[in-house]
């Protein structure tokens, strides 16, 4: 009972986000690039379009999967995706991964290529978004030498068109999910830091507090099995 009014509560939330960002600009779904352009893409033979990032069109696969998001799309899922493709989140997102910068990923396409990039693109991009067809291309693998020689981390950068994407939809999601997340948590959420967590922890010890566990889960999704029987709990909880 709890879970369905956790859902219920989202998905209201999902749809107060979508009408008050519809009334405010009065716009549905825009393209990214001039209309003219979009128009002459929209023309242009499915062959001729050179493909960066994502996937072509044609194939079963994508088709199978085209039908496969029509027949499990919800109300909810169509509203997302139409205040994700806006244009006023898309010009945003554009603008924040241009800020961020950050390296090229397997494709060697950088931050000053994504522009022409979407001009040229953008609406077999937006096709495949619509139909579920779209495909992130591989992270390109970089490890990082760790402090005090203890190893190396592993980081993924994927290309900068998935970056792109990705942080649209970040945009999206951020208002709606981040209120439900604990009030301990200050990792990778808007307005708060480790600056905070700091002051937290502070704050704990002017209490009186004297004890502190420290851990870290290096590697967990790496090495455990937490979606098999064996983790009977997790499992029923999140898969």
């Amino acid at each position: 009972m709890d879970g369905q009014k956790s859902a219920e509560g989202i998905r209201a939330s999902v749809q107060r986000e979508a009408k008050a960002r519809t009334g405010k600009s009065g716009r549905g779904t825009d393209t990214l690039m001039d209309e003219t352009d979009a128009d002459r893409k929209a023309e242009m033979p499915e062959d001729s379009r050179r493909e960066t990032g994502g996937t072509g069109l044609g194939t079963g696969r994508e088709r199978q999967a085209s039908a496969a998001a029509k027949e499990t799309s919800r109300p909810e899922t169509t509203m997302l995706l139409e205040e994700v493709l806006r244009r006023e989140n898309l010009v945003k997102a554009y603008h924040r991964v241009r800020t961020n910068k950050g390296a090229a990923g397997v494709d060697g396409m950088t931050v000053d290529d994504l522009k022409p990039c979407l001009k040229e693109q953008w609406p077999r991009i937006k096709e495949e978004i619509l139909t579920g067809s779209y495909q992130p291309r591989p992270a390109r693998r970089v490890d990082i030498p760790k402090p005090g020689g203890k190893g190396v981390r592993s980081l993924g950068i994927p290309i900068v068109l998935d970056r792109f994407i990705e942080q649209a939809i970040l945009q999206i999601l951020t208002p709606i999910f981040d209120p439900h997340f604990s009030e301990s948590s200050y990792g990778f959420r808007p307005e708060r830091s480790a600056h905070d967590a700091v002051l937290k922890a502070r704050q704990y010890v002017e209490e009186g507090y004297r004890y502190v566990v420290d851990f870290d889960l290096e590697k967990f999704l790496e090495t455990s099995s937490y979606c098999t029987p064996s983790h009977d709990r997790l499992s029923k909880r999140w898969c």
